[in-house]
């Protein structure tokens, strides 16, 4: 599965309002119940879920990313969204620095192996200062969606 694949233009939010961490998780997990990839029934379960990951340790790696996830019972596929940030978000991050880009993504409880290869993959690429520097300049969600679509990175099923 390619990086694209799991981000559409549509799953692209490129200015979060967010200020902290649990509001930027709100919004991300709004945006996907808005674009009709989550049902509305699950959100308070999905939230909590995200929430209580924060609350053992930020998923806030560094450089400005932040990857916060779950699991769920009620998806059949990995569903993810990508917020930036021009402000930053304060997600405790171990750098102390805020967060300009996060990537919200649930997978079915039953993918572990997909969930760890999702998540190494979005590290890969946003550690990658170059990468991080043109996302930050792109102008809308599709020019965004053109830089994923860009990548080589591929995330193994």
């Amino acid at each position: 599965m390619k990086l694209s694949q799991l981000l559409s233009s549509r799953h692209i939010l490129p200015d979060l309002q967010a200020e902290d961490r649990l509001d930027a998780i709100d919004e991300l997990l709004g945006h996907l119940i808005e674009v009709g990839d989550l049902d509305s029934q699950w959100k308070e379960e999905i939230c909590a879920s995200l929430h209580l990951r924060e609350a053992m340790i930020s998923t806030g790696v560094g450089a400005g990313v932040a990857i916060p996830h779950a699991f769920s019972d009620h998806i059949d596929e990995v569903i993810g969204v990508f917020g930036r940030s021009h402000k930053g978000v304060d997600f405790d991050s171990h750098d102390q620095e805020k967060v300009h880009f996060v990537v919200l993504f649930i997978s079915p409880k039953k993918s572990y192996q997909k969930h760890l290869l999702a998540l190494a993959a979005i590290a890969r690429l946003l550690t990658k200062t170059d990468t991080r520097q043109k996302l930050l300049l792109a102008n809308d969600a599709d020019e965004l969606y053109s830089l994923f679509r860009q990548k080589t990175l591929v995330l193994k099923d």
